[in-house]
């Protein structure tokens, strides 16, 4: 598992403890998150990134051909940039804890 910390923070994703939250926690990096289930191992299943935003985490959907940040009562256009951003992001964070 240290292993694994290292090679996040080497990509820039960091943990984010979260009070109250003793069966998961947060990765983020660059305002995306992700939540990570703790298991005795280490890392158990890796939740769907998203935008990190004042109504929580936003999720990437698509209407019509077009991504939008979904949060409760928030929705935001997303850019072929914040798209690429989150899709890195998770990959990342995916791959690096799967990796170990």
């Amino acid at each position: 598992m240290l292993k694994q910390l290292e090679r996040l923070m080497e990509l820039g994703i960091e943990a984010a403890p979260v009070d109250g939250m003793e069966r998961h926690v947060v990765f983020a990096r660059a305002g995306y998150a992700a939540l990570v289930e703790r298991t005795r191992e280490g890392f158990g299943r890796v939740g769907a990134a998203g935008l990190m935003t004042e109504a929580g985490l936003a999720m990437l959907m698509w209407r019509e051909g077009k991504a939008y940040f979904v949060a409760r009562g928030v929705e935001q256009a997303a850019s072929e940039e914040q798209v690429a951003a989150l899709r890195s992001f998770s990959s990342d964070l995916e791959r690096t804890l799967r990796a170990c």
